[in-house]
């Protein structure tokens, strides 16, 4: 293998890397935790990476899967550019690689870092609690079955399985309460039936 394979091949998952992180939502399949450098464990979400070691951390390793993948990127690109268009020996393009690719992984670090986590918070129980919430049937509950509703928490929309508390139907597009939530089922009872 010359180096220009060497460094093209480093460019190369560099960027299939990043794709990958990018095209399924920075790591939202289960593979997209990493647990590098001491005790941060970063969390990409939604391209998004978060600190959950605590709730009110926001920090994160300077080594990570987004600065790793930066890191090859740059050393992979600049060596492979360099090798096939300087007339630069094999140290000097390796040593111009390696401060290319810590550059690369820096200036993903600072937006990390610097943009991105400040913005971020864990979400607490009481932030996603559901019971007491006000929402809208999207489809006929009947007795037995479990349908949807849907509400709004914390700025956006969301939806969550449901049946009728007491059995009785719910007819699409009414409002409801949500009374409790178990297994992933909110059981909910019409607003106008509410004892006030």
């Amino acid at each position: 293998m010359t180096w220009e394979y060497f460094y093209l091949a480093c460019f190369i998952l560099g960027l299939v890397l990043c794709a990958l992180s990018l095209f399924t939502g920075g790591g939202h399949i289960h593979g997209g935790h990493f647990h590098l450098g001491g005790h941060t464990h970063l969390h990409a979400s939604h391209g998004i990476a978060k600190s959950v070691h605590s709730p009110a951390s926001s920090s994160v390793s300077p080594i990570n899967g987004f600065t790793l993948t930066a890191f090859l990127c740059w050393f992979g690109g600049i060596g492979y550019l360099l090798r096939t268009h300087s007339a630069f020996y094999a140290l000097p393009v390796l040593l111009i690689s390696v401060i290319s690719g810590v550059a690369g992984a820096t200036l993903i670090f600072w937006f990390l870092a610097s943009v991105l986590l400040p913005r971020e918070h864990a979400l607490t129980s009481e932030e996603t609690e559901i019971t007491g919430v006000v929402g809208r049937v999207t489809g006929r509950l009947l007795p037995g079955n479990t349908g949807e509703i849907v509400y709004s928490q914390l700025g956006a929309r969301r939806s969550a399985p449901a049946r009728s508390e007491d059995g009785s139907p719910i007819e699409r597009g009414s409002e409801v309460v949500v009374l409790r939530y178990e297994r992933g089922v909110a059981y909910v009872r019409a607003w106008h039936d509410m004892d006030l």
